[in-house]
């Protein structure tokens, strides 16, 4: 076997996979914004929801709290 058919032979199938990946690619989910697929499809993940939590605890915690109280 030469040289030059192995280069070939080697462009050949690598056009065959760009060619299966660009497939993959045009019959994927339509939607554009890759948000729009993750949004809410982890909100009733109990690590989720736990997350969700430290953050609220962590964003509170810097808060200025007055002499009333408040």
């Amino acid at each position: 076997m030469s040289k030059s058919t192995t280069i070939e032979q080697r462009l050949t199938n690598l056009e065959q996979v760009v060619f299966e990946l660009q497939n993959k690619v045009d019959s994927s989910d339509s939607c554009e914004n890759w948000l729009e697929r993750m949004v809410g499809s982890i909100s009733d993940d109990a690590a989720f929801l736990e997350a969700l939590e430290y953050g609220k605890m962590f964003r509170q915690s810097g808060k200025i709290i007055d002499d009333d109280g408040k």
